[in-house]
């Protein structure tokens, strides 16, 4: 009888972190595919965790990964700590593992993409935030699977 071993994946979430809008995907069961969920509001951070920690049990994630807003040239803007400060938050709320990954270009290329298919306007800020997570989240799984 032929036996396979079958590896686990780790179920991640991703987060494109935002004062206003907190971008959210989740990874299939497999680990091949960026899925996004409805983004949070930025303005209520503890809001925004409580609901992060219950997608983390709901899911059964096993790892978040928060965008890391770097400057174009690689350097860390304000926009840096404030992120961290979220990660680290979150950390501690989920207690998981919170990985910061750089996140440049992930908003132009979600905002690019929405355009081509033809989203405009108040529904593009809608969405833009989820497709930048899942930019985030495909690219990390993408790599991993390299």
């Amino acid at each position: 009888m032929l036996s396979r071993s079958v590896a686990v994946s780790e179920r991640v979430a991703a987060i494109d972190w935002g004062k206003a809008r907190i971008g959210v995907a989740v990874a299939d069961e497999l680990g091949l595919y960026a899925h996004p969920r409805p983004a949070l509001d930025g303005h209520h951070r503890r809001a925004a965790l409580e609901a992060l920690v219950a997608l983390a049990k709901e899911e059964g994630l096993t790892r978040f990964l928060v965008g890391l807003p770097l400057d174009m040239d690689g350097s860390a803007g304000p926009s840096v700590v404030h992120a961290e400060a979220f990660a680290d938050a979150l950390a501690a709320a989920s207690g998981l593992p919170v990985e910061m990954v750089d996140e440049r270009w992930t908003t132009v290329a979600a905002t690019r993409a929405l355009r081509a298919s033809g989203v405009k306007g108040k529904k593009m800020q809608k969405h833009v935030d989820g497709a930048a997570a899942v930019m985030l989240l495909q690219g990390w799984l993408d790599a991993r699977a390299r």
